[in-house]
């Protein structure tokens, strides 16, 4: 194997925890990558305007969000995170059977926001056990854990494509004309930014004909096993309540791991350390209270803010970048034929997926800090050139792929390299799992706005300007870094 025995070791021992975390983001990814090419499906099926029905984004991106800061509140056990998991990952299955029996949009706004909660318990209840388990060599367990995602979002709309309606899928007068304008309509649908849609004129009444409902029941059969290997891993670990119940901590498999390791001197292996750890990871509220910013120097709530913004920045761009560079190719000057240009959010994603998959081995050779170097100022070159650029529309295509690949580790290298300087004490894992949410749905409020007044040229000045404060951001991390007190040497631990 191309990394050492010891975490070569350490996975077999916690083989079965790692692979239910992965298939749970699979999950996640699975559902945050759907709605964008069957919301003129839904539009259809709940009978309402595209303004309305766009607003289930938001109501899927704000309880994702909600979702993030209260994950944390099931970390005190390893049962409590199982069982949010297990209840989580099983509300995404009943969501996808759901949804095609909502005739109405407020019902299916209902039922996207409990998605949007499901996701973000998943969200920070995944990055956190992990980083329980593995620690200082959680970084390409992380990377592992984030190409599901990005596996998850590729496989859906590929699911969805053969079910989509060629032409309008509500029958009336009006349709002839309305049908020439559906394939732009849904490549430039906008998530959280309604009003850009508002000059489309579609009918709202008469013959409903659809058959996206089978989608949404394949992609609930597809990840239906997920739940039931969440249930595997509670029976396993004797939790299931008619087998007998047991409160483990949640660093139990870690403990079991641990047993074959030689202790490292900077490594909270003793129980003493393990619970101070464990105790860090609370939700975002009990993060907040005064008692856990006794004795904290400033480096302390420095590390977490700036953590945070970098990744408020870098999500942010993927967020606006996927949902924006249909629309910026098919105006001038560029004016990419539709067709071509519906390929580029689909270009996107697909690399960071594989950008994901590549930082698999290559997160065991470099340092974390040294991956999100090369991802910011990768961003930042990359948004350079394509406004330098900007009349070509092949290096429209080249930046696209480069941008995933840049913004594909960015997310787990920053939690690996954040948790290390903090020594998995702080409450990192859900400041930047709910920075990294806020950032994706204010940036695409924000680029939306600006995009609406000032012109199509403006999605990649926004993007350079996020680039830049990325870089900005993570270089006083690093400020910080050289600031923050380091760990006992083995002498004085001793002592």
């Amino acid at each position: 194997m191309w990394w050492d025995e010891r975490v070569s070791a350490r996975f077999r021992r916690n083989l079965q925890p790692t692979l239910t975390y992965w298939s749970v983001f699979f999950s996640f990814g699975l559902c945050i990558a759907f709605l964008g090419p069957t919301l003129l499906d839904l539009r259809c099926q709940t009978q309402s305007s595209l303004s309305q029905i766009t607003w289930v984004f938001f109501s899927q991106q704000f309880c994702l969000l909600l979702g993030s800061c209260l994950g944390g509140v099931f970390k005190r056990t390893l049962s409590q995170s199982l069982f949010a998991l297990f209840a989580s990952s099983l509300a995404i299955s009943l969501v996808f059977a759901i949804i095609p029996l909502c005739h109405n949009v407020v019902v299916l706004a209902v039922v996207m926001a409990v998605a949007g909660l499901a996701m973000g318990c998943i969200d920070t209840i995944s990055n956190m056990q992990l980083v329980k388990i593995y620690q200082k060599d959680s970084a390409i367990f992380l990377q592992a854990l984030h190409f599901f995602v990005g596996f998850g979002a590729l496989l859906s709309p590929l699911i969805a494509d053969p079910f989509l309606s060629d032409t309008n899928c509500i029958l009336s007068n009006s349709t002839a004309n309305a049908s020439s304008n559906l394939p732009h309509i849904r490549k430039s649908l906008v998530p959280h930014h309604p009003g850009n849609l508002s000059h489309y004129d579609l009918p709202m009444k008469g013959m409903v004909v659809t058959r996206v409902s089978y989608a949404f029941w394949i992609m609930a059969l597809i990840n239906l096993p997920v739940p039931i290997a969440v249930f595997f891993l509670l029976y396993k670990e004797r939790m299931v309540p008619c087998v007998g119940s047991s409160s483990h901590p949640l660093l139990s498999a870690d403990e079991l791991a641990m047993e074959t390791r030689p202790v490292d001197k900077d490594d909270p292996s003793c129980p003493a350390q393990r619970a101070q750890a464990a105790a860090g990871h609370d939700d975002l509220f009990s993060c907040c209270q005064s008692k856990n910013f006794r004795g904290a120097s400033y480096t302390y709530f420095a590390v977490h803010i700036t953590g945070a913004l970098v990744l408020f920045m870098t999500d942010g761009i993927v967020g606006e970048y996927s949902g924006f560079v249909y629309s910026y190719a098919v105006e001038e000057p560029l004016s990419v034929v539709h067709k071509v240009a519906g390929y580029l959010p689909s270009l996107f994603w697909g690399f960071i997926t594989l950008g994901r998959l590549i930082s698999i081995p290559v997160s065991y050779r470099m340092k974390p800090a040294t991956m999100v170097f090369i991802n910011v100022v990768g961003v930042l070159v990359t948004f350079l050139l394509l406004l330098i650029f900007s009349y070509s529309v092949v290096f429209l295509f080249v930046g696209t792929a480069s941008l995933g690949l840049f913004l594909s580790s960015t997310f787990p290298s920053m939690l690996a390299f954040t948790e290390d300087i903090l020594q998995y004490k702080g409450c990192a894992t859900t400041v930047l799992v709910t920075g990294a949410g806020i950032g994706e749905m204010v940036l695409q409020l924000l680029v939306g706005s600006i995009i609406h007044d000032r012109g199509s040229y403006s999605f990649l000045v926004c993007g350079m300007i996020f680039g830049g404060l990325a870089f900005t951001f993570y270089a006083l991390l690093l400020f910080f870094h050289r600031m923050y007190p380091k760990p006992p040497s083995g002498k004085k631990a001793a002592a």
